[in-house]
């Protein structure tokens, strides 16, 4: 279930007004438009308010020339017509006392709006200006507009002047208000007429002159406590998705950490046990008969004893001469997949073609960035590496996907680091070292079977999430 499109989709019903059935007792939307009117004139008059150029009459929206119908006890009219929006006060930073709320762009969470976090100046470090508002103010971002950060203020402030801050002369419902401008309608009218390409702005002008369809009174505090209804069993869907989305992560690490152990599938003793296939790779090896951690018929041994290992050429621009070859960097390599949107080229000479190919089967390694990341490379071409990738290549028959996931499993349980100072890196020798079990071969495909098996369930069900 996407609940974004589903909040989108309540909030476009609620505005055309689908969500709740209309009263014909309710008061005509008409007569609240001209209280509007008349408390606006009225401030005016008293000199609490200065008469707005930015004002724009929706005489001309009552009939036709809509952007879409509504009910008839509604009508069309302007933002700049229900409200002071533009008139924010501006106030020093250097006049803000130090147990002020202070709010920023950044405390406020996109498409809900929720607050992250509430900082007093004290605990800021800013200066200029910013606009004082209100309980229960409408704060309005113009930066950005798709990122929906529109709210009514809990409590009195101070925010960047990014958020607009307004208010509705009393009259109507600022929650109302605040669901029409977060709705798909008003979002893509701001994003016509907003400015600026990197970071688009919603000028005061077309934000005043933005159409707000407007609905009695009753029937905006109707559509509220719908909204907030359905947005509340949203919020536990969500929540529900989730903990589902943990319960998956656990579940994997779960899995892996059977697989590990020798605990996912059963042993079979018709297996030839992994001391032969160790000795096998090494005459000298040395063969454990109490595995402590593992099954009979296991071996501990390290990832050095079992592949042979190398990193690739190192990028260097001087190198003009040789074999033009296609390369992987770090950037290419992800957890058992690849990336292969850019995919660079340097030239190689013969002498350095055999160490810097990768062929099928091979198990690639970032020694940098998420340290340890892993894919085999399953492609019946070849193709070479940079030097901050290490290649391991079996030494005999193993099951190379076994020690994908064992890389994985060390990775998730913090078992695989890197030494050096600012960006860390898996060196050669500490690859070398890792401690890895070696089950009998038959055991590895199996392993790797069922984890794959489990996996793919796992899979289906999160992708039945994103639905």
């Amino acid at each position: 279930m996407d609940t974004k499109k589903l909040r989108q989709k309540i909030l476009d019903l609620a505005i055309r007004g689908k969500l709740v059935p209309q009263d014909p007792n309710d008061e005509p939307a008409s007569v609240l438009l001209e209280r509007i009117k008349e408390e606006k004139e009225r401030l005016i008059k008293e000199g609490k308010i200065k008469k707005s150029k930015r004002t724009a009459s929706s005489d001309k929206y009552h009939y036709g020339n809509v952007p879409f119908e509504v009910p008839d006890n509604w009508v069309w009219t302007t933002l700049g017509e229900i409200s002071n929006y533009g008139d924010s006060i501006n106030v020093q930073v250097d006049r803000i006392k130090d147990n002020d709320w202070i709010l920023e762009l950044e405390d406020i969470e996109k498409d809900s709006a929720n607050i992250n976090q509430f900082l007093k100046k004290s605990e800021r470090s800013i200066s200029g200006v910013r606009h004082q508002f209100y309980t229960g103010e409408i704060l309005y971002s113009k930066l950005r507009t798709y990122l929906n950060k529109v709210l009514v203020a809990p409590k009195e402030g101070y925010c960047t002047t990014e958020l607009m801050s307004f208010n509705t002369y009393g009259v109507m419902s600022n929650k109302f208000v605040c669901h029409v401008l977060r709705s798909p309608y008003f979002l893509d009218y701001t994003l016509r007429c907003g400015y600026g390409v990197k970071m688009p702005r919603l000028s005061t002008a077309d934000a005043c002159k933005g159409m707000i369809p407007l609905p009695p009174l009753g029937e905006q505090q109707r559509i509220v406590a719908k909204i907030e209804r359905w947005f509340s069993l949203i919020e536990q869907i969500e929540q529900v998705k989730n903990d589902l989305q943990t319960a998956i992560k656990q579940a994997k690490s779960k899995i892996l950490d059977l697989a590990i152990h020798g605990k996912l599938v059963p042993q079979n003793p018709n297996d030839e046990p992994a001391s032969k296939l160790l000795k096998r790779i090494n005459p000298k090896a040395k063969i454990t008969s109490d595995n402590e951690h593992y099954p009979y018929g296991w071996q501990y041994t390290i990832l050095g004893e079992i592949f042979t290992h190398n990193t690739g050429k190192a990028l260097n621009s001087s190198n003009k001469e040789g074999i033009m070859k296609s390369y992987l960097t770090t950037s290419n390599v992800y957890w058992d997949k690849f990336d292969f949107t850019v995919l660079k080229q340097m030239p190689y000479k013969e002498n350095e073609l055999a160490k810097c190919t990768v062929t099928k089967g091979d198990l690639l390694v970032c020694e940098g960035g998420d340290i340890g990341r892993s894919a085999i490379w399953n492609y019946d071409y070849d193709i070479c590496i940079q030097n901050h990738i290490h290649k391991l290549r079996a030494k005999i028959d193993l099951c190379v996907a076994f020690y994908y996931y064992v890389l994985l499993y060390l990775k998730e349980n913090n078992l695989i680091g890197g030494k050096g100072i600012g960006l860390l890196g898996l060196s050669s020798n500490a690859l070398h070292k890792i401690n890895v079990p070696l089950p009998p071969l038959a055991e590895q495909h199996r392993i790797v079977q069922k984890i794959e098996e489990l996996f793919s369930i796992l899979d289906n069900i999160q992708e039945s999430l994103k639905v």
